[in-house]
């Protein structure tokens, strides 16, 4: 067993990654072999990802606020608070919050064998983000 009392200072999202103010905190990176990744992800409103998919999925928990996600090919979902989203390995996906809101997620992934935890692509279109 191990406790971790302290963690990398809070990280802002990279401007090639996400649209908006979102910050990062690196919640848990236990080493090899685990390849679990865990963090708490705080946008601001209108804030959102860029289109992205994970090796081996990827679980979001709501931990505050309402948002929005969207997997390529299909509307855009609402999300809130208290909600569980489960994203198929592979899959082209985008989330963030809501336009007038603030949002919080836990983000749950597990690295490739080469440590990828996400292949990057577009920032979704302001046309395709409901304001």
């Amino acid at each position: 067993m191990q406790i971790t009392r302290q963690r990398p200072g809070t990280a802002q999202g990279a401007a090639e990654n996400f649209t908006g103010t979102v910050w990062l905190d690196e919640i848990a990176a236990p080493a090899a072999p685990s390849r679990l990744r865990m963090f708490n992800v705080h946008f601001a409103p209108g804030a959102h990802t860029a289109w992205h998919r994970h090796p081996h999925g990827q679980v979001l928990h709501v931990l505050e606020g309402e948002g929005l996600v969207q997997r390529r090919g299909a509307p855009v979902e609402a999300i809130r608070a208290g909600d569980t989203v489960w994203i198929e390995p592979g899959e082209w996906h985008w989330h963030g919050a809501g336009p007038r809101t603030f949002m919080t997620h836990l983000a749950v992934v597990e690295a490739a064998e080469d440590g990828t935890t996400a292949d990057w692509d577009a920032h979704v279109a302001p046309e395709d983000y409901p304001a």
